[in-house]
This record gives structure tokens, C-alpha cells and sequence, in this order.
């Protein structure tokens, strides 16, 4: 399976705020959304970062409740780990576990098309599991 798939169930939509938002802001929009990061990005197309509530925790318990006001580049991951449409789900599987991360965006030529959390991953996989259980069900019934 390659990560287009994945998109074109879960569609590309991705959330991002500019360098500038204040951590308190951050913490708005992760919430409005529902969403565990944000690609941080001044045009919307360009990756700058990629900024996830556990940066937040870290930055919290290391420097206080004085964080909120400071912007997400100050607590944003800067070298951010890609991924291609046509990178295949074991790719992606790879980087986050080798990187420990989460989300991975996905670029066309250079410009955000897309973002990839281990919650797709997962949901990719099961339901790739449960197709293949199926198949063999059926072939070892006899049924189509």
C-alpha cells in the first residue's frame, strides 16, 4: 500500500499555522481540530516545521507556563522527516519508528500535499489485515 492511498480515503487536508502563532494559539487550533500537530508553514505550502502537543509538554515542564506566550518556532521541530505519495505504508512505518514521531507530511515536489499520523497507519494496516483474512477465508471455504 503506498501513502496516495491512504490520502484518497483520508483526503489531504492539512492543518498548519505560520512561525509567528503564539504557543497559546497553538493549543486552540490543536484542540478546534481535534489533531495531535501542526506542520508549521508561512505560506501554506512551504514545511518549516512540524510542531505536536508532546513539544508542548516538553517546553512546559522545562520552561513553565511562560511558554504560551512564546511562538511555535521556538518549540517546533525544525528537520522534519517526508514522505512522497508514492512512498509505500512500510516507509512511513520505518521513519516514524525509527525517528519516534508521529506525523509525517507528505510533499509533491517540494509543496505540502498532505500529512500522515500513526493513526492512519495503523487503520491502513487493519483494514489491509482484515482484506487479507477475508481472501483466505474464502479460498479455504470455497466461497467468493
Amino acid at each position: 500500500m503506498r501513502i496516495s492511498d491512504v490520502l484518497r480515503v483520508k483526503g489531504g487536508q492539512v492543518v498548519t499555522v505560520t512561525p509567528d502563532t503564539d504557543v497559546r494559539q497553538l493549543l486552540t487550533v490543536l484542540a478546534q481540530h481535534r489533531i495531535g500537530a501542526v506542520v508549521v508553514s508561512q505560506d501554506g505550502i512551504s514545511v518549516d516545521g512540524i510542531v505536536s502537543e508532546r513539544d508542548i509538554v516538553r517546553a512546559l515542564a522545562e520552561r513553565g507556563a511562560a511558554v504560551m506566550s512564546e511562538p511555535v518556532t521556538a518549540i517546533h521541530t525544525a528537520e522534519v522527516h517526508t514522505v512522497a505519495p508514492e512512498s509505500h505504508l512500510e516507509e512511513v512505518m520505518r521513519i516514524m519508528t525509527e525517528h519516534r514521531v508521529r506525523h509525517v507530511p507528505v510533499l509533491v515536489d517540494g509543496g505540502l500535499r498532505g500529512i500522515v499520523s500513526i493513526g492512519d497507519v495503523v487503520k491502513s494496516r487493519i483494514d489491509e489485515l482484515e482484506s487479507e483474512r477475508t481472501a483466505l477465508t474464502n479460498y479455504i471455504s470455497g466461497t467468493r
